[in-house]
């Protein structure tokens, strides 16, 4: 899991939840890749999907995080 900065807190606080307490985003770093299906939980806490914990960047790497809503993506549905 990876703790995320107080910046990008504020901002997703202020976006609606995908259900209660969590969001589910999509993430876009300075070098270009991006990340689909990254569950955020309660606007701090970041994990790749439901069932992965482990995530490949840090907050200095984030350029965006875009709310998606799609569970598909985080495999919280089938």
């Amino acid at each position: 899991m990876l703790k995320l900065s107080d910046k990008w807190g504020q901002i997703l606080n202020d976006e609606a939840e995908t259900g209660m307490g969590y969001q589910v985003v999509s993430v876009h770093l300075r070098d270009g890749r991006a990340f689909d299906g990254v569950v955020v939980i309660d606007s701090s806490m970041m994990k790749l999907n439901a069932h992965t914990s482990d995530v490949p960047f840090v907050d200095d790497d984030i350029a965006d995080i875009v709310l998606t809503h799609d569970k598909r993506a985080a495999k919280l549905i089938p």
